[in-house]
């Protein structure tokens, strides 16, 4: 019933059309966690990076943790701090309310997935969001378009020394209830423990062999998503140090669920879906709790078909293009028997089709399946290249409501580019395609990178028109060149046409050319 009330929540977000640059980025990161090698590293859900599963602790629990420290420094009243990435500052860190190494693992872990269209924060955010789902929890609403903050923001973690009021005071200027602070506590307490290292008050050295790092846990399962939490602190049975620890002094879950004579956490006890649901809101909220100013995406979808890992060769002659790509169907059944041929315009008004080859079905976390259609190898004549293309399955037209889906094949590679091997210096020329119904201003390869303070930042390398003399006759696209030094550097094609950037997002190097012919 729950995963049904899921679904329909999330049917009910409108879904966005394809081709979008940074939707279609933060869809993949939210939805193909085993593509990126996010699910590697929480699967199974014991598992440690840092220390093994005899460890005691978890990656899941430290992402989880990391996400709430992020946000916990949000104040609603100045609409500072939130969901920004601003854990990664050291003096951030360095605060006794951020004690422990989690945060440091957790980021030398997920902080290299951002890009230019993925934040840190927005990687923190479905770092959280896959570890909680994928250790049985409810499927969590995302939306992305996060900032990342550029300096630490001001101290504001509640910490388990502090008094009851103290603590609905810090909930308060975060956006939750009293009420909600039980929830959220609870919610982000099935998973993880107290660590010695990190608070030697609170927790002894175990000596456990199996407990490496001396971690006394919340629940008896601390590595999966369930309501025993609630159930073994109502039943007095629960070992969480936060509850019974030998310093009452920071026995602040102990103070935090009784604050309302129990009510909350005896009906978590009584219902795990009520949990569950409960705990998908929360954390919902806690991850779209932002800076003021920062406006998010509506909540990101799997689209039920998406192209992907489309390319574009120009030939050497430039009278043809070489075409492959794939397509994505989601939640395609493993035994599918599905027949899929793509459809697709041209600039000539031509309309043509191929049949799609199935490449396998794959699981996209534990809850959904992916399958994977292959376009055969296609040469387009130049001239007509593609426009759009639509889908038939098993006779069922597929077009984006009637948009189909856009192809752009306006700045592509050239076959012409090459790598030069006669020569003591790595280096290789790129020519890039620029059809000849543009006039950008000026066209540049793009190479991902980052600033001083870790952001994702393009750099941009400039390309200069390829002069042919003595001049040929009007060809389809006309090439711009350059020469880079690093022939396994990779980049994409960019533009600036009427003033507006535009970007190809097909990254190769050189080193995937011909050899070339001389300098």
């Amino acid at each position: 019933m729950l995963r049904l009330a899921l679904f329909v929540c999330f049917a009910t977000a409108k879904a966005y059309i394809w081709p979008s640059p940074q939707l279609d980025a933060l869809e993949l990161f939210r939805w193909e966690p085993d593509k990126s090698g996010l699910l590697g590293l929480i699967q199974p859900c014991d598992f440690f990076l840092f220390g093994g599963s005899s460890s005691g602790r978890s990656d899941a629990a430290d992402w989880i943790r990391t996400a709430y420290h992020d946000m916990a420094t949000h104040n609603v009243t100045d609409g500072t701090g939130g969901m920004d990435a601003s854990i990664r500052f050291a003096q951030e860190q360095a605060r006794p309310e951020d004690v422990g190494d989690g945060f440091q693992n957790t980021l030398s872990s997920l902080i290299n997935h951002s890009n230019r269209y993925v934040s840190m924060a927005d990687v923190l955010t479905v770092g959280a969001i896959v570890a909680i789902e994928n250790c049985g929890g409810p499927e969590i609403a995302f939306r992305g378009g996060r900032i990342d903050a550029v300096a630490p923001n001001k101290p504001g973690v509640p910490e388990p020394q502090q008094d009851l009021d103290s603590h609905i005071s810090a909930f308060a200027r975060q956006g939750f209830t009293q009420t909600e602070m039980i929830g959220l506590v609870a919610c982000g307490h099935t998973f993880g423990g107290v660590q010695h290292a990190a608070f030697p008050d609170s927790v002894p050295v175990l000596n456990d062999p199996n407990n490496t790092q001396s971690v006394s846990h919340f629940d008896s399962t601390f590595v999966t998503f369930d309501n025993n939490v609630a159930t073994e602190y109502i039943s007095g049975t629960t070992q969480n140090p936060l509850v019974v620890g030998l310093n009452d002094t920071t026995n602040s879950d102990k103070r935090i669920f009784s604050s309302d004579g129990n009510a909350t956490m005896r009906s978590f006890a009584k219902s795990p879906d009520h949990f569950s649901s409960t705990c998908a809101d929360l954390f919902a909220r806690m991850f779209n709790t932002v800076p003021r100013g920062v406006k998010l995406t509506e909540v990101i979808t799997p689209l039920p078909i998406k192209p992907d890992n489309l390319k574009f060769d120009l030939a050497v002659d430039g009278k043809t293009i070489d075409f492959t790509g794939q397509v994505r169907f989601w939640d395609t059944p493993e035994n599918t028997t599905q027949t899929v041929r793509m459809l697709w315009d041209d600039r000539a008004n031509g309309r043509n089709n191929a049949t799609l080859i199935l490449s396998g079905v794959s699981p996209s976390g534990v809850r959904h399946t992916v399958g994977w259609y292959d376009t055969p190898l296609l040469t387009l004549n130049a001239a007509a290249g593609i426009t759009n293309m639509r889908f038939l399955v098993d006779g069922r037209l597929e077009n984006q409501g009637g948009v189909g889906f856009a192809i752009q094949d306006d700045l592509i590679w050239s076959r012409s580019s090459c790598v030069y091997t006669n020569t003591s210096i790595t280096s290789g020329r790129f020519e890039i395609a620029v059809r000849n119904t543009l006039t950008p201003t000026r066209v540049f390869l793009e190479q991902a990178s980052r600033d001083n303070i870790s952001r994702p930042i393009t750099l941009e390398f400039g390309l200069a028109p390829v002069h042919v003399s003595p001049p040929a006759a009007k060809s389809v696209y006309n090439l711009w060149s350059a020469v880079v030094n690093n022939t396994f550097a990779a980049f994409t094609i960019g533009a600036e046409i009427d003033g507006v950037k535009v970007t190809r997002n097909d990254p190769r190097s050189v080193e995937g050319f011909a050899s070339c012919t001389g300098l």
